[in-house]
């Protein structure tokens, strides 16, 4: 029984992606186009059409015959949402199924307690669908990503150390309030899997995004897959030691973060007697041509290069995505970068990689969670999931 209900996972998936990626479609043409049987496929998206995610939408040309009734995606009318945590606030979004945003929002958060802020985040999640005349009956789900260790599969944060949460299920604390499938993941994942579904990464199989800011974050694709190994903590790039005599970080010494992490240029620059206390007046000195930040920048970029080089041989990527807050740093990061990426990627593995350089916002991080729902509804089920994707 489970193996025929992931079988019509997998069947629903796969038309699903056909009317959204060449909708309006008649039936015949969605048979055709995945090979599934006629029979199938009527059955299949008369339960598309019941759960209101297609319509159809009008008569297609004639080949000889009755004229077709063609199917297209319901893009108005149904939503999902997508929260990025931090410490002290959350960034909301609503989205369409095209993950186009309708409504953006941030949200201050007083308390750290993991159950205190799942009230106030369903609170504010049903507050901006009323304020925009969005009806929660027509949500689907709602994702959240956050920085740390999850365990996605279960929907339970193993660590945040900026919350300072452990085994916390968070995605079941709001699937309780909210009454929606709640999916949970590292913010980096879900920034990668956005990438995956409707950016850069959209027709590549292998491919990295790495993140710079306020740490620095991986997120891998492998044969079309994010990778988030055994327990959740694939890709905590930034823990890599790089320097064991260099500076502490909760017991760490070294770290790629506290080379190229923002909070740690800031604190490299003090060490170095600026009176500065932002990334902001970082950021402007460095404008200005502080022979000080200057060669922090510079440092820090030969370093990351470096580290980026031990990512092409580990994972032989065709795409690498650089994004995050950090890119305000601009080129005195970038080019010392590209410089160690070439000089030590091995054997010229680096010369076929296409390297891409992304601004982001706090809503584009709230996005990438929102597409944890969608790829939920869009793509090939886990078959250990199951009860997930049929929605």
């Amino acid at each position: 029984m489970a193996r025929r209900h992931y079988l019509k996972a997998i069947n629903r998936s796969a038309i699903l992606n056909v009317i959204r990626t060449h909708g309006p479609i008649a039936r015949a043409d969605i048979a055709r186009r995945t090979g599934l049987s006629p029979a199938t496929v009527t059955g299949q998206t008369a339960e598309l059409i019941q759960d209101g995610l297609i319509f159809e939408k009008q008569e297609g040309d004639s080949r000889g015959g009755r004229r077709p009734v063609l199917l297209a995606l319901v893009e108005d009318g149904i939503y999902v949402a997508g929260i990025k945590l931090a410490e002290d606030r959350a960034s909301l979004a609503i989205t369409d199924l095209n993950a186009e945003v309708i409504v953006n929002q941030e949200i201050k958060l007083e308390s750290r307690d993991p159950q205190a802020v799942s009230e106030h985040l369903a609170q504010a999640l049903r507050h901006e669908m009323a304020a925009h005349d969005l009806a929660f009956s027509r949500l689907l789900g709602l994702g959240v990503g956050l920085a740390g260790i999850v365990d996605s599969a279960k929907g339970i944060c193993r660590l945040s150390p900026f919350n300072n949460w452990f085994d916390v299920p968070f995605a079941e604390y709001l699937e309780e309030l909210l009454e929606r499938p709640v999916y949970l993941d590292n913010d980096v994942n879900t920034l990668t899997l956005m990438e995956k579904l409707y950016g850069l990464g959209q027709h590549v199989d292998n491919f990295l995004v790495v993140t710079i800011g306020r740490g620095v974050g991986l997120g891998i694709v492998i044969d079309g897959e994010i990778y988030r190994g055994a327990r959740g903590g694939a890709g905590e790039f930034g823990h890599m030691v790089i320097d064991p005599a260099g500076l502490e970080t909760d017991g760490e010494r070294g770290t790629l973060e506290t080379f190229v992490a923002e909070p740690w240029l800031v604190r490299r620059a003090q060490l170095q007697g600026l009176n500065i206390d932002s990334i902001e007046a970082f950021t402007q000195l460095g404008r200005d041509g502080d022979p000080v930040v200057t060669g922090l920048l510079a440092q820090a970029g030969e370093v990351l290069g470096q580290s980026l080089a031990n990512l092409v041989s580990l994972f032989d990527p065709s795409l690498i995505i650089l994004s995050g807050e950090g890119v305000r740093l601009g080129e005195s990061l970038f080019t010392p970068m590209r410089a160690a990426l070439e000089m030590y990627s091995f054997a010229n593995m680096f010369d076929e990689v296409i390297l891409r350089i992304e601004p982001l916002s706090d809503v584009a991080w709230a996005r990438g969670a929102a597409s944890l729902v969608l790829g939920r509804v869009f793509h090939r089920p886990d078959p250990d999931q199951i009860e997930l994707v049929n929605l």
